[in-house]
């Protein structure tokens, strides 16, 4: 549950990034440490006082199991069950899985010596190469590598608070202050420093009409192509908040504020939800081979938004 670096230390708790990363030589840490002796203080999924709390060594199958999670937060429930295979999700964490790495084919493979995000400053393969699977938003010139995961989606999208144990003692930042846009310095892909631990996440209040909608090649163990994590609070037919973030097009967890300004103080509406989806996608680009996901992820916005309204809660 800390920031993935070439060398150093490393701490390891499920291991389903990291291991990944060391077989295929991307990553060569100096010295892992195992930190699965700290699950007992880290592991605990609590609702308190209007609040849940997932601790950062919960694993992804006992928080998407749990019933107030399955009530209350649907969505994060079903960003979890949507992720990896059973297997996998028996073993990873909730804070490895929000940092776990890219799947750009041209990081994950030595052979391309031209990846910033390996090797700063040698380029981007990516850019003029097979980039079907690649970010169309919060790209740079320097990388377009798109972010894998799912639960990060449901985590920005419902405001969490990241409880983080450093060197300098605890400290609390906004989900969305974690992960970093590439920019000119894409090998740099959070705010933590090393010797930071991620040790839990906070959401205030309840999200009972919530959803998770992913769209992928396969329907099983397979990472989205488009997805939208979904929240919206209505009261006689008037959406008083909406929460949108988008999974599989960008090159971080994505929210979608525009989206959101659309939405609220408005009755649901077919033709709200396609305005709604438009404005999710202010600012796409696309490239050779990953242009269709902004057709695709405008549908899949405009489909979860219609799937959530139609909710009982």
């Amino acid at each position: 549950n800390a920031p993935l670096t070439q060398s150093g230390s490393q701490p390891l708790a499920g291991g389903t990034t990291l291991l990944d990363l060391m077989k295929l030589d991307v990553m060569r840490p100096d010295l892992v440490i195992d930190i699965n002796p700290l699950a007992r203080q880290w592991s605990a999924i609590a609702v308190e006082d209007g609040k849940l709390r997932l601790g950062a060594m919960a694993r992804m199958s006992d928080v998407a199991a749990n019933p107030a999670i399955q009530r209350d937060y649907p969505l994060i429930a079903d960003s979890l069950k949507l992720a990896a295979s059973p297997q996998l999700r028996n073993m990873a964490t909730l804070g490895g899985n929000v940092l776990q790495r890219t799947r750009c084919s041209y990081f994950r493979d030595v052979s391309y010596d031209n990846c910033n995000k390996r090797n700063p400053g040698s380029g981007c393969a990516a850019l003029d190469g097979f980039n079907r699977t690649h970010a169309v938003l919060g790209a740079s010139d320097a990388c377009i590598a798109t972010y894998p995961g799912d639960f990060a989606q449901a985590m920005i999208a419902l405001d969490a608070t990241v409880e983080i144990l450093g060197r300098s003692g605890a400290r609390t930042i906004p989900f969305s202050e974690l992960h970093k846009p590439p920019a000119k310095s894409p090998q740099i892909e959070t705010t933590l420093s090393q010797g930071d631990l991620i040790s839990g996440f906070t959401i205030d209040g309840r999200w009972p009409r919530s959803l998770y909608l992913k769209a992928r090649d396969r329907e099983s163990y397979e990472f989205a192509l488009a997805s939208a994590a979904i929240a919206l609070d209505v009261k006689d037919g008037v959406i008083g908040d909406a929460r949108v973030a988008l999974g599989g097009v960008a090159t971080i967890p994505w929210r979608a504020r525009e989206a959101e300004a659309l939405l609220k103080g408005q009755k649901f509406d077919d033709t709200l939800a396609m305005r709604a989806a438009e404005a999710a996608f202010t600012g796409a680009a696309g490239r050779k081979h990953n242009a269709f996901k902004i057709a695709l992820g405008k549908r899949v916005v405009a489909r979860a938004l219609h799937q959530a309204a139609a909710m009982e809660v």
